[in-house]
């Protein structure tokens, strides 16, 4: 198993062995819920009658239905392998990293806590970071995870055209599209439609 998972993490660019990658996905998988939970749990009896009567079913899910986290669980794990420490991102940009510090204090970059900063890799280019990241940054609603936002940024956008085919925030900012366009776009993340 090991050299097929070795194999899968080549092709995809990651470089990181098999158990370090399966370090990092049982410990996404022990982050987020517990694996069958009950959804009526979290709601009081008359939401989850109002719930029930519009044709949501709130009952656990079954031993035979695939685990919805999975696809979470390893998205976290390649979020945590491909995010870069600060003495990373310092050495990138060819700063020290006490600048990397302060940009994270500011909100000129982004990351999250976990044994020291992690800063997710799609805001960094070859040369420096992604042209209007500030502007984008401080669209970003504050109770979005890291996870939610590195999808966003890589995720095509119809909003966001490039040659006839929408392109992701990510590609959008490095063609010199404008940062206040995906700030609008990023702003609405969390919102209901």
């Amino acid at each position: 198993m090991s050299i097929a998972l070795e194999n899968v993490l080549a092709k995809a660019g990651l470089k990181v062995d098999a158990d370090e990658f399966l370090t990092l996905v049982e410990d996404a998988a022990r982050r987020l819920s517990p694996p069958n939970p009950d959804p009526s749990h979290y709601f009081s009896a008359d939401q989850r009658a109002a719930l029930t009567d519009v044709g949501l079913d709130l009952s656990p899910r079954s031993e035979d239905e695939p685990d919805f986290r999975a696809r979470t669980v390893a998205a976290h794990a390649v979020l945590a392998d491909s995010a870069l420490s600060v003495l990373e991102a310092a050495k990138a940009l060819g700063v020290d990293d006490s600048r990397i510090r302060h940009r994270l204090k500011e909100g000129r970059l982004t990351g999250w806590k976990d044994q020291g900063w992690r800063l997710p890799a799609w805001q960094f280019t070859g040369s420096g970071v992604l042209p209007g990241l500030e502007v984008v940054l401080r669209a970003v609603p504050e109770d979005q995870p890291a996870l939610v936002v590195a999808a966003f940024m890589s995720t095509p956008q119809s909003d966001l055209v490039i040659n006839d085919h929408p392109a992701t925030p990510r590609q959008w900012l490095l063609s010199g599209g404008d940062p206040e366009h995906v700030a609008r776009l990023v702003a609405t993340l969390g919102l209901p439609f």
